[in-house]
């Protein structure tokens, strides 16, 4: 995009990462190819070069795995706390050893930029392990009675948006606590699932404690509804999340939902615009906008509307696309075709119902998946781009003029999974706050996460949470 200042290209170097042609499913700590002998192609967002060909995942593996996981989880589960937390902080240990690896591989993937998977992705990974590594020898003090038990077998399904944050989120709690992993990611982007089961290995976890299945929806759907698994979590849509909540209602399983969001970023107007601006465009652009917690819609008080678009439009047009592995780039690949298209759809309804659409000036590569960072203006409550999750770089910008009228508008979504609030008075942030249905409010910031603090949302964003002590409830039996 047009920049005052020129950047020469600074690519992080691909031989870091040796991606094999062909990858197996992690069962019983070994590769193993799929029952039923299929297999499918896993190709990069940004060039469409196919980076290997991976074992797909169906029912009977599936069976496999639970029964790897049963197995291991007598032993595992009976070892004390301690000796957990030396194979959680081996595997955190091995993450940082490894990060550089791990980060040009989950760009090559996904499609995010190299920036974000280094500086972003790769710290939470380890730091997940290492949180939860402490926790292990610590459940009696947890605040969940004396001695909590381990549930059992955890299935376990990720989306693609952050492939190995997403395992770090589940997997982490899960050993700690003493429980088995049977874990699903997306067909997208399986391969840094698949190089943490070499983790797994290096790291010398128990045979069958970790097993990971590559593959469609079906083997997602075969491991919700597997007899022997007593715990499931699940972070994607939440039309899938439904169909899960329904197959599992009924049944003494345990369920963590973390599905979608149209997260409201409400700016004041006494509120530093500049730090504003900042946070505006990493809420919705950081990893092209494929965030359930973005904040999607922008609700900015009607007399600063002007001042801060012209500064955000400024700043929108210094924004780099291209090559994810460059280091200067700031917006990276679309993650498939198939989200691509839906973000397009999306696009031209909202421009078709009447809102006002302005892009930067942005030349696109030939090849690959990618969308220009998109503002809409003259958008009411009523538009689709203020309703449904888009899952791309796109902001909807709505005004308002009293606190009680950006707190309606905030909740007036099904979705209550994030939201941020700018404004210098202390005593607003706690006032509005307090009103949100959200289960994530960030103040003066936006898109900031650490181990230590919960994370999940409220209405059809899912229930549970995930990360901190709270992350730990979910797989005791309390």
């Amino acid at each position: 995009m047009a920049s005052v200042f020129a950047y020469a290209p600074a690519p992080e170097s691909r031989s870091v990462v040796d991606i094999a042609p062909s990858y197996g499913l992690f069962i019983d700590g070994e590769f193993v190819e799929a029952a039923d002998g299929k297999v499918f192609k896993t190709v990069s967002p940004s060039t469409e070069e196919v980076l290997s060909e991976i074992a797909q995942a169906g029912e009977a593996d599936v069976d496999r795995a639970v029964q790897a996981a049963r197995k291991a989880f007598e032993k595992w589960s009976a070892l004390p706390g301690s000796e957990r937390a030396k194979y959680l902080f081996r595997i955190a240990r091995i993450i940082q050893e490894r990060s550089r690896e791990l980060a040009v591989l989950e760009t090559l993937d996904n499609g995010k930029p190299i920036k974000e998977t280094r500086d972003a992705d790769l710290p939470l990974v380890a730091a997940h392990f290492f949180y939860y590594a402490g926790w292990a020898d610590k459940l009696d003090h947890a605040g969940f009675g004396a001695n909590p038990r381990p549930l059992g077998v955890a299935g376990q399904v990720i989306p693609w948006n952050f492939p190995l944050l997403m395992l770090a989120w589940k997997i982490a709690p899960a050993l700690a606590t003493g429980n088995t992993v049977v874990l699903k990611p997306a067909e997208t982007t399986p391969l840094s699932a698949l190089f943490f089961a070499d983790i797994c290995r290096q790291a010398g976890l128990p045979k069958g404690v970790v097993n990971i299945l590559p593959g469609y929806g079906g083997a997602g759907a075969a491991l919700v509804v597997h007899p022997d698994v007593n715990k499931v979590a699940f972070t994607g849509s939440t039309a899938v999340g439904k169909e899960i909540a329904r197959t599992v209602a009924g049944t003494p399983k345990k369920v963590t939902l973390e599905l979608g969001g149209k997260g409201a970023n409400i700016v004041f107007d006494d509120a530093p615009l500049d730090q504003a601006v900042e946070g505006i465009v990493n809420g919705i652009f950081f990893n092209q906008g494929q965030v359930c917690c973005a904040g999607s819609r922008l609700l900015v008080q009607e007399s600063i509307q002007d001042e801060l678009l012209e500064s955000l439009k400024r700043r929108l047009s210094t924004l780099r696309l291209g090559d994810p592995l460059d280091k200067n780039t700031d917006i990276g690949a679309i993650n498939s075709e198939e989200q691509l298209t839906r973000i397009t759809s999306l696009v031209e309804q909202g421009e078709a119902e009447g809102a006002e659409r302005w892009s930067p000036a942005c030349e696109l590569p030939e090849s690959g998946y990618w969308f220009a960072p998109t503002l809409f203006t003259n958008v009411t409550q009523a538009h689709t781009v203020a309703r449904d999750e888009i899952f791309g770089p796109v902001l909807s910008v709505l005004t308002f003029r009293t606190p009680d009228e950006a707190v309606a508008k905030a909740n007036n979504t099904p979705y209550g999974l994030s939201a941020g609030i700018w404004t210098e008075k202390g005593s607003r942030i706690l006032a509005v706050a307090n009103k949100l249905r959200a289960g994530v409010v960030w103040s003066n910031t936006f898109n900031k996460f650490d181990p230590t603090s919960p994370f999940g949302g409220y209405k059809e964003s899912g229930f549970g949470r995930e990360g901190g002590r709270h992350g730990l409830e979910a797989y005791l039996d309390v």
